[in-house]
Formats: C-alpha cells, sequence, structure tokens
C-alpha cells in the first residue's frame, strides 16, 4: 500500500532514567501486502483506493484504480472477485465487497466526467496491439501513458472484444464499456476496426512499429463429435452470444440445450431463456461439484429457470431431439458411461465446451512456440520473438478479462523497459498480511452490503442490467468496512497504550516514530496494532 513508511528515531532526551537499554527487542513499523491486492489478477492497489474512497475521497480513489486497470465500471460489473475470496474480513463476518464500490467509483466518474492523460512528453517509440479486447485496449491505454504512440488493429466491427461480444448485456450494458472504451481512445490511442492482420512483421514494417502486443483472443469455439442427423441444429455458444450483438439475433427455438459446465455455457443459458427459450438445459458430464463455472454464475442461471442436467452427455442429436447417456462418477472422478439412455426434448443445441485462439498470424513468426493452442510467453510476456509479446486468452492463465487487463498492463511496463534498452524487474512483492496478524477485538460486526437485483421473472423477458449498484452511503459504508491488512491507516492505538509515551505522532499521513531511548519493548503496540503493522525485532549486539 502507497502510504509513506513510518519513521523511526532515536532522538535522544534530557530527561533522566532512560529505559530503552531494557530492551531485548524493538517494535519496528512495516507494511505487508494486503491478500486482496495479492488476488487481483489486474494488479490493483486496492487497499489504497479504499483508504481514499472511506474518507470520501472518490475521484483519488477512482484515479489510484485507474493506475492499473481503465476499466473500473465495467470490471465493477464483471470481476469474479478473487479479491474478496482472499479478504481477510471474510473470516471476520464478511467479505469487504470491493467489486461493488469499484463499480460505484466507476460510474461515479462517467457522472462526473473524469478523464486520464497520456505522459506529458512522448517516447518517439510506437508499438502495435493485435486485438481490441480487454487486454489490447489495457496495454494500450498504458503504453499511452507511459509516452508511447499506439495503433490497436482489431478484427471485428467494434472494440472490446469478449467484453462486448462474449459477456451479454444483462451484465455489462454497452454504454458503460463504450464509455470507458472511448476513454483509452481520448489518450491519442489509434483504432483500426474491421481489418485482419496475417502477418506480424509485415505490418510491424509497414507502420514503422518497434514492437507488438498480441492480445487476440480466444474467440473461436471448441468442438465435439457428437452422431448427428442431417436436420440436427448444433450451434456453438461464442457464435449465438456474439450474434446477440448483431441486428439480427439468433432464432433457438423453444426447446434449446447446452452442453458444458462453464460461464459461457451460463450465459448461453441465460441469453436463451432471453430470446424465447420456454425451457433451456445445461447438460454437463460431471456433477455440480466438478463445473468450471462459478458458484453465482449458476445460481443465477438456476434462479432464472435455467434447469440443470448434471452427470449426462450427449450421445446423438436430431431434429427435435437429443439422447443423453447417465454418467457415473469413478473413484478418481472421471465420469463413466453407465449405458442408461434418454432423450430430450432439443430445437437446437449449443456447444460451450471451451475456446481457443486463432493463431494463423503467427506463421511468420520465426522463435514462436505454441503448445496445446496457446502462445508460450516469458515471464514478461514476451514471445521467443524479440520485441513481441502477448497475452490475454491466448497465452496459458486463467481466462478472465480481469487477467487479460493485468496482462496488458504487464506488457505495457514489460513494453517500456525493452524499448529503453533494459530488461523489466517488477518490484519484490512484501509478506502477505495474514488473518492472524491482525487484532480483531477492535473491529465490530458490520455484515456486506448486498447489491440490488431484478427478480427473476423479469430478467429473462428483457436483456437490462439485472444488478444494481451501491449508492453514496452504502459504498461509503462498505469501504469503512476494510480492516487496512498489515499497513498503519493512524488508528493512534500505539500512541494511546504505550506507557512510556515512547510513540510519537508525526505529521498528518507520515504516521508514527519510536523514540527508542524510552522504548522499553514490551511489545504493547503489536499486541494492539489492528492492522498487524508493527512486529518486534530482536536488537542488534
Amino acid at each position: 500500500m502507497d502510504k509513506p513508511f513510518a519513521i523511526t528515531l532515536d532522538v535522544g532526551s534530557s530527561l533522566a532514567n532512560k529505559t530503552g537499554s531494557w530492551r531485548t527487542e524493538r517494535p519496528v513499523y512495516r507494511d505487508l501486502l494486503p491478500p486482496c491486492n495479492n488476488a487481483c489478477p489486474a494488479g490493483e492497489n486496492i487497499q489504497q483506493w479504499l483508504y481514499h474512497a472511506e474518507e470520501g475521497g472518490y475521484e483519488g480513489a477512482w484515479r489510484q484504480i485507474m493506475a492499473d486497470n481503465p476499466f473500473p465500471a465495467v470490471m465493477g460489473r464483471v470481476c469474479y472477485r478473487p479479491c474478496q475470496s482472499a479478504c481477510n474480513r471474510g473470516q471476520l463476518d464478511e467479505a469487504v465487497g470491493i467489486n461493488s464500490v469499484e463499480r460505484f467509483l466507476g460510474d461515479e466518474a462517467i457522472k462526473r466526467g473524469w478523464t486520464t492523460e497520456a505522459a506529458a512528453a512522448g517516447t518517439g517509440k510506437s508499438v502495435l496491439v493485435i486485438g481490441a479486447g480487454p487486454g489490447g485496449l489495457s496495454a494500450a491505454y498504458h503504453l499511452r501513458r507511459l509516452g508511447h504512440a499506439v495503433t490497436i488493429v482489431d478484427a471485428g466491427e467494434a472494440a472490446g472484444g469478449m467484453m462486448r461480444y462474449g459477456i451479454p448485456r444483462y451484465r455489462l450494458p454497452r454504454e458503460i464499456l463504450d464509455v470507458e472504451i472511448e476513454r483509452v481512445r481520448d489518450l491519442g490511442v489509434t483504432l483500426e476496426l474491421g481489418r485482419q492482420v496475417t502477418d506480424v512483421p509485415a505490418a510491424m514494417r509497414a507502420g514503422g512499429f518497434q514492437a507488438a502486443f498480441l492480445a487476440v483472443g480466444a474467440a473461436i469455439g471448441k468442438r465435439a463429435y457428437i452422431p448427428a442427423g442431417d436436420s440436427a441444429r448444433i450451434l456453438n455458444a461464442v457464435s449465438v452470444l456474439h450474434d446477440v450483438e448483431g441486428p439480427h439475433r439468433p432464432l433457438l427455438g423453444r426447446q434449446v440445450v447446452v452442453y458444458g459446465g462453464g460461464n459461457t455455457a451460463m450465459d448461453a443459458a441465460r441469453t436463451a431463456k432471453r430470446l424465447g427459450a420456454t425451457d433451456a438445459l445445461v447438460v454437463y458430464r460431471r456433477s455440480r461439484d466438478n463445473m468450471p463455472a462459478h458458484d453465482t454464475e449458476i445460481t443465477d442461471a438456476q434462479d432464472e429457470g435455467v434447469r440443470m442436467k448434471w452427470l449426462a452427455t450427449i450421445a446423438h442429436a436430431d431434429h427435435g431431439a437429443i439422447t443423453v447417456e447417465k454418467m457415473r462418477l469413478d473413484d478418481s472422478g472421471l465420469p463413466q458411461p453407465t449405458g442408461e439412455f434418454e432423450e430430450l426434448a432439443a430445437d437446437t443445441v449449443i456447444l460451450a465446451l471451451g475456446q481457443t485462439s486463432d493463431l494463423s498470424l503467427l506463421s511468420n513468426l520465426d522463435g514462436v512456440e505454441q503448445r496445446d493452442g496457446e502462445l508460450i510467453v516469458d515471464p514478461n510476456l514476451m514471445t521467443g520473438h524479440p520485441g513481441i509479446f502477448a497475452g490475454g486468452d491466448m497465452v496459458p492463465g486463467e481466462r478472465t478479462a480481469t487477467s487479460a487487463i493485468g496482462h496488458g498492463k504487464k506488457a505495457a511496463r514489460a513494453i517500456d523497459s525493452w524499448l529503453g534498452g533494459q530488461p523489466y524487474q517488477p518490484a519484490t512483492k512484501p509478506a502477505i498480511a495474514s488473518y492472524n496478524l491482525l487484532n480483531t477485538w477492535y473491529y465490530s460486526d458490520a455484515p456486506a452490503t448486498i447489491r440490488p437485483k431484478l427478480d427473476p421473472a423479469r430478467r429473462v423477458t428483457t436483456f437490462d442490467e439485472i444488478e444494481g449498484g451501491l449508492d453514496e452511503s452504502t459504498a461509503l459504508f462498505e469501504a469503512r468496512r476494510c480492516l487496512s491488512c498489515g499497513n498503519c491507516f493512524n488508528c493512534d492505538n500505539c500512541f494511546g497504550v504505550c506507557p512510556d509515551n515512547a510513540v510519537i505522532k508525526l505529521e498528518p499521513g507520515n504516521r508514527y516514530a519510536i523514540d527508542y531511548d524510552y522504548c522499553k519493548g514490551c511489545g504493547l503496540c503489536v499486541a494492539e496494532c489492528p492492522s498487524g503493522a508493527i512486529e518486534m525485532n530482536p536488537e542488534q549486539t
């Protein structure tokens, strides 16, 4: 957390009877890594922006987010909140609603027209970004703020990648996405749509680019062999979700079966309901516990009337019907056939079996390595071809928009270092502030604020956003639930409990110092620090 380090002093005194010589250990202020920060795929300094927000400094909080993530209003809606899963407060009562506060700040920025600026002086270097999804847009944003000229090339008709063509409108209203994308363009990023790059080196030479970042995403739906009659209607989920954004929405019929168990399967089934399906059924080979979809997505789908058929696989598809075979899990957890079959009505079958990337643009690149349909990169996201970096869904890792945004930021910093002739050296992370370091006696129970949701019966009749945001009062309350794990927040506990008056208050924002002439090393300040921001260190002999 970017608060100033506290200062320790050996100040001396004109008073007699100094007791510092009694010490065998001395208290030392420290700054640890909050678990929320550590868990954030975008690398946000969450505790720092919550610190601003809890004081009502909303613009400062928003700008702190924007230092790492250019899409707070988007991510406040679609991120799966690993920060909250890691939040220490979850062991006390309920995790801080970090994502809810981020959405509030993102929406507040849109409402008030807050903007960011690129670097005052340009570097004279230019970078090609291929792909206008979350990874490419994030890289372009950070590269412009570092002073580089950036051109994004994308084959689609509109920017946003899977944020636009993979996440349904009921989760992400397009006007929110458009505003945050436009903010990136306003930095001076050039965006060329409807253009596909098939030869990266040639595109770099033609545009005079010194480096490139590849972020084409994984927009090709995987297929599986399903015995089917000539009249069976089988689509893939990626195409269905993409076509919903077009002028002619797909006609799926009344009985829709989605084959798969991930988040895309949930989106496809919920979209089918909104397109008029009276019955949307998800068929998955394993049990619910094995489903890769997030629990919230499964629960929301079920609330909207999506049915689940676990431990089943599609054995045959034909006009208006499918045949499924019941499965069982063996001792290792793998599904095995049982020989029991069942026929189900199905006007359309939607395959949601994962996605892969179109890597054909790598054909003229020397030194690059592919493995299982993914591009292999080094720890700084550079491919085997010098100056060409890659991130997002096309490289190994978690496939979420938040992760892609984090890749874009990391790649931008690595590209900046590479263009400057220096290797990129990420900052060393401090130790994580674990729950056992906190003194939770000082914190009263404060249950998390729940965002309002549309009634399920209303949801399936429209693509309107289903989840609301917090207002200012609830956002402020939620921000103030942060425990400031591992970092001093000027609570004055150490100052108040020290029996020797050895803790000295410094100027506002500079925290505290310790007069070691009088500190006996009793450790009371450490025991009473709510956030675990002080530790006892042995005296040097």
